[in-house]
């Protein structure tokens, strides 16, 4: 049989010719949702009046809070499913120069948020800083250091090697913690082996101290287990492009979020889950609940096409990294900046919400009135396609 057309009839384009890529809508929204929820946990009104939820679990344990950083993590690796594929045809010059170059600016972005403002109070006097006591590692450290290695291992590995691998970084970290920590309390604040290794490293100055003394829950050693939940969010994102947005896509993510959420919560026994340093069972009960929010994504945008609200959360997602360190250089000339005698955040908190508001609440809405400045600013960069990345 003639496959030719009627001679009257114009050609047509093939129609696969003329279809747009799929978008991937819920994996915007959950880049922009990590972003939003990153600045409302940083920024209370006051670090003493703050609702349960939004406060990290005092040591072992888990809250929605101790899920935003592993789920930057995941979304990051979430991007990478997109962006490897650039590096699929390049040459491994290409592909370590340019791996480097983003590695190191993320980490150096990260060192000068550590330093900024370069200046601090001192007896009512502005002195500078002293850099040499500044903090080495950081949030942005660790993404810096957690995207190189899981680059190298997805550059260079097969996707089933570096699962395999995963799961091996993620039992011999559970040895390290075990056998180098404390033998009476190998998992606690002060005998973990994290903490001893970073020591061996850094300077206790140079070390976070919120807990009271020299301990970094961004360390070197604790970043080992980190690095595997950019690999999980690359792996559900390479899923999620060969299955579609579709309903079988949402219950094959659920289902097995629901089986990692399971398995955390039994290692949870004998190896507790904990965010400060980093625990196997904590990678693993984090990247659960990603699955399981992801999914619901795809099911509430994509399958019921119910996606009037998504916007507000693209608005974050466009600009992630900038929109983070801005909300971090903004308090922090806040702070600098004095009005009667108190750092500018301070008085704003204190006449515009303490005043009228019970202190958990002011403290709250000091917050969410944060979030909705970064908003703004996201958005007015969207509308002027400004777009920073690096």
């Amino acid at each position: 049989m003639s496959t030719d057309l009627p001679a009257n009839k114009p050609k047509t384009a093939n129609p696969t010719t003329i279809l747009e890529k799929p978008r991937y809508l819920s994996l915007d929204v959950l880049r922009g949702l990590t972003i939003a929820l990153m600045v409302l946990v940083n920024n209370p009104g006051s670090w003493g009046s703050i609702y349960a939820p939004f406060k990290h679990a005092e040591w072992h344990g888990f809250t929605v809070t101790d899920l935003v950083f592993p789920t930057f993590l995941f979304v990051v690796g979430n991007a990478m499913s997109f962006s490897m594929k650039k590096f699929e045809k390049q040459t491994d010059a290409v592909f370590w120069g340019k791996v480097i170059k983003r590695t190191l600016l993320i980490f150096a972005i990260g060192l000068f948020l550590s330093a900024f403002p370069f200046v601090q109070w001192s007896e009512g006097e502005l002195i500078l800083k002293d850099l040499s006591q500044m903090r080495i590692m950081g949030v942005l450290q660790r993404i810096a250091l957690c995207y190189f290695f899981a680059s190298l291992m997805l550059r260079y590995l097969k996707l089933n090697i570096s699962i395999i691998l995963s799961i091996a970084l993620l039992l011999v970290y559970w040895a390290i913690m075990y056998y180098f920590g404390d033998p009476s309390a190998p998992y606690s604040l002060k005998g973990n082996a994290a903490l001893k290794f970073d020591l061996l490293v850094f300077s206790p100055e140079n070390l976070w101290k919120g807990h009271g003394f020299p301990f970094d829950p961004e360390g070197l050693l604790s970043t080992i287990p980190a690095v595997v939940n950019v690999i999980a969010g690359y792996v559900a994102g390479k899923f999620i492009q060969k299955s579609g947005n579709t309903l079988a896509t949402v219950w094959k993510l659920g289902v097995a979020g629901l089986i990692l959420l399971l398995i955390g919560l039994l290692w949870d026994v004998v190896f507790p889950i904990n965010k400060g340093i980093w625990t196997s069972s904590f990678v693993v009960f984090s990247t659960g609940w990603d699955l399981i929010i992801i999914s619901g994504l795809i099911w509430i945008i994509e399958v019921l096409s119910f996606k009037k609200w998504t916007y507000s959360m693209e608005v974050f997602g466009k600009n992630p990294l900038f929109i983070f360190a801005m909300s971090g250089i903004i308090v922090m000339v806040m702070n600098i900046v004095r009005f009667d005698g108190i750092g500018m955040k301070t008085w704003l908190y204190q006449r515009l919400y303490l005043s009228w508001l019970t202190d958990y609440n002011a403290s709250l809405l000091f917050a969410i009135s944060f979030v909705l400045l970064m908003w703004l600013m996201g958005y007015w960069m969207d509308k002027r396609k400004i777009y920073i990345k690096v």
